[in-house]
């Protein structure tokens, strides 16, 4: 069982590992052995995640999220398997967390009257640029 919070647990059975040849340094023991990875875990169609956060987890994955909504997750950095198993399963839960945040609401704001001031002295000064590169006009 994977804990993320205290409201959303992740079962065992959902989540999905396969082990594959990591990239980069290792000498010949990289060629040999399998130790990076490939952690999959189905958002489309999990039970345990409430309707909001996995909207926002499908946002928050972008281009790890497959087009049938299973989330992968590739982890390489350490040169063990076990490692690289827990450090997959930390990122999905803190990737989950995330998404259990729900945002905060924005807050209506204006804009200070020099701002305004500003936006609008740069606006004429750029209107004036822009009429001077005209061709002149002839006046009949």
């Amino acid at each position: 069982m994977l804990d993320v919070t205290e409201t959303i647990r992740i079962d065992e059975s959902e989540l999905g590992e396969s082990f594959i040849h990591a990239p980069g340094p290792g000498g010949q023991h990289v060629n040999k052995a399998s130790t990076a990875v490939q952690l999959r875990f189905d958002v489309a169609s999990s039970p345990n995640l409430p309707e909001p956060v996995r909207k926002r987890l499908k946002a928050l994955a972008g281009k790890r999220l497959t087009n049938e909504g299973v989330l992968v997750i590739e982890a390489s950095r350490y040169r063990s398997l076990e490692r690289n198993r827990q450090d997959a399963r930390r990122r999905l839960a803190a990737l989950i967390r995330r998404a259990a945040r729900p945002p905060r609401p924005r807050r209506m704001t204006r804009p200070s009257k020099g701002a305004v001031e500003r936006r609008l002295h740069q606006k004429r000064i750029r209107s004036e640029r822009k009429k001077r590169r005209r061709p002149p006009r002839l006046e009949e």
